[in-house]
Parts: C-alpha cells; structure tokens; sequence
C-alpha cells in the first residue's frame, strides 16, 4: 500500500528500507519507522511538535488522564471493523497503540510530521508502520483505508478523502466547546468560545457525516508536573503569558475535559 512521496510509484522493500521503480530510496530508522518526508517537502528542518512538546505529552498521557477518550475511539473503530485503518497525526503513539490493540487482526499505519514523536511512538505498537509523513502527501495508495483517524490533529479533506474506500470512514477527535474552559479562564481575560462543529463545514461534496457524540467528564488535576506537562502539550502553553502560566502550575486544577467524536464516510456511489 506504501506509496513514494516523490513520484507516487508504489514502494517496495530494499535493503533496509524503501524504494520504487524510479529509484527513490527512504531508509527504516533503527527505532523502526520509515521516514518518507523528502526535504523539499519540509518547511522547517524539524517539522511538527518538538522532543519537549512530544515528552510532555507522553508524560500527560501515559499517566491516564484522557483514557476515556482513547477507549472511547478504539470502541467506535472496533464497530468499523476495517482491515487497514490509519492514524493521522499520531504523535507518540497513545492513541495509535490501543488502535492496534483493539483491532489485531487489521493492517494498521500511523503518520506524523514530526520525528521526535514518531520515535517515541514506535516503541508502543511495533507491529503497525509507522510513517514520518506529510498529512498533505499520505505515502499510501488512493482508496486504500476502511477507517482514517484524526486525534486533536489538522487534517487535509482530500487528501483524506482520496486515502479512503467508498464506504470508508474518517472518524474525527476534537475540542468540544467547554474543553478545558477552566485552564482557559485562568489563562486569559477574555476567554473565546470554541466553535467546535466548524470542521462540519469543510466536508467535501462526496462525504457526509454518519455520527457524531461528545465525551465529558471532570478531571482533578493537584499535581504540578501534570498542570506544566498540560500546558507544554497545548498551545495555551506559548499564547499566554508567563505569569499567568506560573499560577496555573502553582494551584490545583480541575478542568473539564470535553470532545467530540464525529465519523464521517465517504459516499458509496
């Protein structure tokens, strides 16, 4: 299924990596991942979120608090049943990892722009590919997903939609409206609401949403590490000011914790 992002000839095993037809050749990392992000595609030398944006994430997750979110998508891909899903914006792995283990017997790919999260990212699910990507240029062949997911990622609609079957599914997660207000309200004077069903407007003529549901509970945060960890991963972290950061981090903290999960398909006919 694996695509060059160069010329767009499928790729095959070489040596210890890729390549096509054309001779293109990307290397396997010693961690495991392919990268397929050419330098002429990069914008930056080091796309995507940093090593202490990724570090902090792993840390926030990995000590349990968005575990419903996570079960919750491994339940709702489950119900898809697909034999070959991908995770767009994987990061490090989090929700990528219960993907595979929700769903052993399919054909799993995980894609990131950033290096330093796929890196880490591996060492949670060795079994799925993992990709170093453009979400702009998916290194794998049109139509050939049952099931796409977008965790708190961008996403590009058509790149999306040429990835997926007629029949296949984007299943979208993302902020709903009172997601973390309670950091948000010591973080800023004026506190903008988020709009969170705008992603609905952008489906393209071909697609139409099947479900959506919203995930809400509280979350009590008295651990500084994890107020500053939560802060790092989020782009609050850089937006506000210094010393309203520093209070946020010195006070205990409970936040609502509020998502959206829309699943969208793609027409059949």
């Amino acid at each position: 299924m694996l695509i060059c992002p160069l010329c767009r000839a499928p790729l095959h095993d070489h040596d210890q990596g890729v390549a096509c037809s054309a001779g293109h050749r990307f290397d396997r990392a010693r961690q495991g991942y392919l990268n397929l992000l050419p330098v002429q595609h990069k914008k930056s030398r080091d796309p995507g979120d940093n090593q202490a944006m990724v570090e902090a994430r792993r840390r926030f997750l990995d000590a349990g608090h968005y575990a419903p979110i996570r079960e919750r998508l491994a339940a709702l891909a489950v119900d898809r049943a697909p034999t070959r899903w991908l995770d767009i914006g994987c990061g490090e792995g989090y929700y990528s990892a219960r993907l595979a283990e929700a769903l052993p017997a399919a054909e799993g790919y995980a894609l990131d722009i950033s290096r330093e999260a796929v890196k880490r990212a591996c060492r949670r699910a060795p079994s799925l590919t993992w990709l170093v990507a453009s979400m702009a240029r998916v290194p794998l062949a049109d139509s050939a997903l049952e099931l796409a997911t977008s965790v708190f990622s961008p996403l590009d609609w058509a790149e999306t939609q040429r990835l997926l079957q007629p029949g296949g599914a984007l299943l979208i997660v993302g902020p709903a409206r009172d997601h973390l207000l309670q950091l948000r309200q010591r973080l800023y004077a004026e506190v903008r609401e988020y709009d969170d069903g705008k992603h609905l407007a952008r489906v393209p003529p071909g697609m139409h949403l099947a479900h959506s549901e919203t995930l809400e509970y509280p979350l009590d945060l008295d651990r500084p590490e994890d107020r500053a960890d939560l802060l790092a991963m989020t782009p609050h972290g850089w937006r506000a000011g210094a010393e309203r950061r520093q209070a946020v981090i010195e006070q205990p903290l409970q936040v609502t914790v509020a998502v959206r999960f829309d699943l969208i398909e793609r027409d059949i006919a």
